[in-house]
């Protein structure tokens, strides 16, 4: 039987409550248990968890409200908690079931045209939810299992809330689309705590630095970055085609949200990219003779153009040097550049400079974003640039840029 002790040093040792808090989150369990006329070790379930927080929320300010709702979601998971782990091991039937999950997952995110990245990304996440509830028929499983999953990860594994929300919309395609159940609206789980953590940003000077110490395509691939505010991932998939070096646009298809859009080419990467084109096109050329099969291609536009990938326009604009077995056809083809390689070239010459800043390529990005900031440039220009669907997003830039675009100055200064 559990006791109000054990669930006190489950807050202090597993949650990190602070010692001085926690007995109000002992406060706010007890009197939640005695308005429904329950016992300690007896579960609380929505309806009567909604009931005490409407109860409460007459009387008390929003901030205990939301307080006392935090306490009594741990403690239904401090209950469940010790029931899972002394669940049985995954038997072999179920073993047998999860396989079979497995494989529908898999085709359905391929039928719903998801991208490979995501496809690897929430299989991750469905080995993950596997093992959660290892001891568990699959197709018997319910909201209450992703809401206790997703707890398990905000208060044992304390991930951050966008691994978090990663982790619920790839369960949640799960339940929609393979198990054809809708369980979003009973989903009440311990969520993560947000920390605003600034973007680092290099100054010019260090991203010059960094920048010397590349090699020829890695750094066009990091001068791209910078220069038009790219993801990584969109840098290695751009084709031939989304280059137009007269007008100076850089065309970025399928962006983070299957979004399109375009932003600034720099004027003094034109030589560069024009002598990097004719480098490749050997390569693209090599490929044609050799009869090798065209490039990926995104989607359905495989099937529908099937002679398309080895059209000129559709070719990388940084292939991999070797060929290599596409994951999901298992064709023998040219793929992009690899991101790992690009990120340890970054790493490595990262070392080589003064910089003790804990930078990545991704700060290349933020960058961009936050000297364009401190040139004067609109915060909706910049958010359109970089392509971002909420401007709250963008504005994180405004935290960390050199010159602060109120004109504000110390008392110091004066």
């Amino acid at each position: 039987m559990k006791t109000i002790t054990d669930f006190k040093n489950y807050l202090l040792n597993q949650v990190n409550i602070k010692s001085k808090y926690i007995k109000f989150y002992l406060k706010w369990v007890e009197s939640c248990l005695s308005y429904n006329s329950k016992k300690f070790d007896q579960m609380i379930d929505q309806i009567e968890k909604d009931t005490y927080i409407n109860h409460l929320s007459k009387n008390y300010p929003e901030w205990q409200v939301n307080q006392a709702d935090y306490a009594i979601k741990l403690y239904n998971f401090f209950l469940k908690s010790k029931n899972q782990q002394s669940s049985s091991n995954l038997n072999d039937n179920y073993e047998n079931l999860w396989d079979e999950i497995f494989e529908k997952m898999k085709n359905k995110l391929r039928l719903k045209q998801r991208s490979y990245q995501t496809e690897k990304t929430y299989i991750s996440w469905l080995k993950q939810f596997s093992g959660y509830n290892k001891s568990k028929n699959p197709y018997t499983l319910s909201g209450g299992d992703l809401q206790d999953f997703l707890t398990h990860l905000a208060v044992d594994r304390k991930v951050a809330p966008a691994t978090q929300n990663q982790a619920l919309n790839a369960i949640v395609f799960l339940f929609r689309y393979v198990l054809e159940k809708d369980i979003e609206n009973t989903i009440d789980a311990v969520r993560s705590k947000h920390k605003r953590k600034l973007p680092v940003v290099l100054t010019k000077q260090e991203i010059h630095q960094i920048f010397s110490n590349l090699n020829h395509s890695s750094k066009l691939m990091a001068e791209l970055i910078y220069g038009c505010g790219l993801r990584l991932s969109e840098c290695l998939q751009l084709r031939v085609k989304d280059l137009d070096l007269e007008q100076n646009i850089l065309i970025v298809r399928s962006g983070k949200g299957d979004q399109d859009r375009r932003t600034v080419l720099p004027i003094t990467l034109h030589e560069k990219l024009m002598v990097h084109l004719e480098e490749i096109k050997k390569l693209y050329q090599k490929d044609r003779d050799n009869d090798v099969p065209g490039v990926q291609l995104p989607f359905a536009l495989e099937r529908k153009y099937p002679k398309a990938g080895k059209e000129w326009g559709w070719f990388w604009i940084f292939p991999s040097k070797q060929l290599s077995v596409d994951p999901v056809t298992k064709t023998v083809r040219r793929h992009h550049h690899h991101p790992a390689s690009l990120q340890r070239a970054f790493k490595v010459a990262l070392r080589k400079t003064d910089i003790v800043k804990n930078a990545s390529i991704h700060s290349l990005r933020h960058s961009f974003a936050t000297h364009l900031l401190e040139k004067g440039y609109d915060i909706r220009t910049i958010q359109e640039l970089l392509g971002h669907k909420n401007l709250q997003t963008t504005m994180i830039y405004t935290h960390v840029a050199k010159k602060n675009i109120l004109g504000v100055k110390s008392p110091l200064d004066e």
